[in-house]
């Protein structure tokens, strides 16, 4: 069943909560905030890539809007002077422009948020075997390592599945690695999940971390 479920869905309400919360449900508008809501937290994760941005949460109020940036360097993305809060600014003005059915003016707010321990971070380390992935460098051995580091972070497990043509192998696969316990199943544990695809010299190869926190 853990392997059938998304860890994160699985938990909403007992230890996780929804990435997009808005205090006012209206059946008008809730297809509009959805599709500027996931534009928004696409632009901010692949214009501010640099950074390591790990998650994006987005708070709505009656016209207001509150935009949480967690990232690993959160310094790349606020610039000298705060510059880099402007541009995150003038993104999110025109992509709610483009969707917004109305001409009612939206405030908007910012808060970045450092990532301490980027390495109990699921998006952060799948990122971080992407990119080496793509500069070809040997699997096993990345996924070796990052464990290994995943559990110096105090990580009470941790486990990696790379699919695809690993390697530049001819014939696609799926390869899992695990160290320590990972109960998928067991709703009060704290399981961080993600997935991310690197687009190697053979094709995409799909990479998915679980961590237990």
């Amino acid at each position: 069943m853990g392997q059938k479920v998304n860890p994160h869905g699985y938990r909403l309400g007992v230890n996780k909560t929804w990435e997009s919360r808005w205090l006012f449900p209206d059946k008008k508008v809730f297809r509009t905030f959805l599709l500027e809501d996931i534009k928004i937290r696409e632009g901010i994760m692949k214009k501010f890539n640099f950074a390591a941005v790990t998650q994006v949460e987005i708070e709505r109020a009656i016209n207001k809007i509150t935009i949480i940036i967690h990232a690993v360097k959160p310094g790349m993305i606020i610039g000298r002077g705060g510059k880099g809060l402007e541009d995150v600014k003038k993104f999110i003005d025109e992509t709610i422009n483009k969707t917004s059915k109305t001409n009612t003016k939206i405030k908007t707010d910012f808060k970045i948020e450092p990532v301490k321990q980027p390495f109990l971070n699921a998006q952060y380390v799948a990122a971080d075997i992407a990119g080496k992935l793509v500069h070809n460098l040997p699997h096993r051995r990345v996924v070796h390592l990052t464990m290994d580091k995943v559990m110096e972070s105090g990580a009470k497990g941790v486990k990696i599945q790379l699919g695809g043509r690993i390697g530049g192998a001819v014939i696609s696969r799926i390869e899992k690695s695990h160290k320590g316990t990972v109960s998928t199943s067991t709703l009060r544990e704290d399981i961080d999940f993600a997935r991310y695809p690197a687009l190697t010299k053979s094709g995409y190869v799909g990479i998915k971390v679980w961590i237990a926190r």
